[in-house]
């Protein structure tokens, strides 16, 4: 995962459990939901990009033991 993206995620997840909060707090239902709906965004991109270097991972593993051949 590129630190950038990192960034990006962890900052909207804490938007939206910002706006989570206040809609609780004012009965804003709209404002809850949609911070809801950030923070599951941001969790799926998380584990979007924590696949993708996992995968990274297996196919460089995988040209170094052709390579030892």
């Amino acid at each position: 995962m590129g630190i950038d993206d990192n960034i990006r995620n962890k900052a909207q997840d804490a938007a939206g459990q910002a706006k989570e909060k206040v809609g609780e707090a004012t009965g804003n239902e709209d404002l809850r939901d949609e911070g809801q709906q950030d923070q599951g965004s941001a969790k799926a991109k998380q584990a979007v990009e924590g696949a993708k270097e996992k995968a990274n991972e297996a196919i460089n593993k995988i040209k170094g033991s052709l390579r030892r051949d």
